[in-house]
């Protein structure tokens, strides 16, 4: 048991280590969501193998820009 807690501790090092070079926002919340949901499904093996697969493909974009434009006497936005 201990040296799969060493090996999950190792793997999520490495995998934090890589998610902080890239400095991706798309990286980090996919790692943190697919470590999440790996957790819940298959446990702590569960976290590193879905944490890396969603480091890989990469999550949802938290930060954006919002444009807005006026036309026919409305205001319209959408997020870019």
């Amino acid at each position: 048991m201990r040296v799969l807690f060493a090996a999950a501790a190792f793997a999520a090092s490495i995998a934090m280590t890589s998610a902080a070079s890239a400095h991706s926002e798309r990286t980090l919340t996919g790692a943190a969501i697919g470590g999440g949901v790996g957790a819940v499904v298959a446990g702590p093996p569960g976290a590193i193998v879905g944490g890396a697969i969603g480091a890989y493909v990469g999550g949802p974009r938290l930060h954006g820009h919002k444009h807005c434009y006026w036309r026919h006497h409305r205001k319209h936005c959408y997020w870019h």
